[in-house]
């Protein structure tokens, strides 16, 4: 997507991003009592960075920033069978996500109904 490149701006990489983040921590929950599974998260910031200063027209601008911006989870005590996914660390993010998702999708909602009513002339 790239910053200059659509009417959303930083909000349209946040929300891709989100996305993405949303289905790596999914992964890890559904993995809990997977022997060997590591963790794997990212960092926001970092992706969110990355992808604005890609001016690409394209989503992958976004996948490659998220690609760069991810990890595995450092846990603070790791399984016997060397799964790395702690449940509640994993459940929280997961939620706080969840919430900065919805938050950047209403803001977007406003912002298109807004060009709607600009483009109705109202």
């Amino acid at each position: 997507m790239g910053q200059g490149s659509n009417l959303f701006g930083i909000h349209g990489d946040a929300l891709a991003i989100r996305s993405q983040r949303l289905a790596l921590l999914a992964s890890n929950i559904a993995n809990a009592a997977t022997p060997g599974y590591k963790a794997r998260d990212l960092d926001f910031g970092k992706a969110l960075d990355a992808a604005t200063k890609d001016q690409g027209i394209d989503s992958r601008s976004v996948d490659r920033a998220v690609s760069g911006a991810t990890g595995y989870r450092v846990p603070l005590q790791m399984a016997l069978d060397g799964n790395t996914v702690e449940l509640n660390t994993e459940q929280t993010k997961f939620a706080e996500n969840a919430v900065q998702y919805r938050t950047t999708l209403s803001f977007l909602e406003g912002r298109i109904s807004t060009v709607m009513t600009a483009l109705r002339g109202e």
